[in-house]
């Protein structure tokens, strides 16, 4: 029994992210049979122009103005690029860089966001698995363990410096 093809995503852009293989190539293929302007987003750019390529062999590629065309009613979308971008173009906004925390048990620190924001705590436990630190308020009349996360905080004294 063939599958009739209902076009009822005509007028319409799918955005596409790993379309170069796999089941990202099978959903744009579906996409585009289904009448959509499909645009491909994937850091192996030579394999996603070969797809984007196939699809306008079969018959069921969509010109750059239907894209375009497609994303003038998408908040946030301003347009489509002119030409591919290169994965180290953009590597900087994708990927998360780890900085090493220099942070020890009884350190007095500041919590410097949340709602404990400017308070000063003591360091009672921490996590690096979780990028945790647990700490006790300094000004609380009840000491309450309070878990917060490690970019929260700031050193302001060392222990050995309470010492001297």
């Amino acid at each position: 029994m063939a599958e009739v093809k209902t076009q009822r995503l005509k007028g319409k852009v799918a955005i596409i992210t790993g379309g170069a293989y796999g089941i990202g190539k099978t959903f744009a293929r579906r996409m585009a049979e289904e009448g959509a302007a499909v645009v491909i987003a994937d850091i192996d750019t030579e394999n996603s122009q070969k797809t984007v390529e196939e699809l306008v062999a079969e018959g069921q590629g969509s010109s750059k103005q239907e894209a375009e065309a497609g994303t003038h009613n998408i908040p946030y979308a301003r347009g489509i690029l002119p030409s591919p971008v290169g994965y180290k173009e953009i590597e900087h906004m994708l990927e998360q860089v780890k900085h090493e925390m220099n942070i020890q048990k009884n350190d007095i620190v500041e919590i410097i966001s949340g709602p404990f924001k400017r308070e000063q705590a003591k360091v009672t436990r921490i996590d690096k698995t979780k990028e945790e630190v647990v700490v006790e308020l300094l000004e609380a009349a009840v000491p309450i363990p309070i878990t917060v996360k490690m970019d929260s905080v700031k050193v302001i004294r060392r222990e050995k410096e309470e010492e001297e």
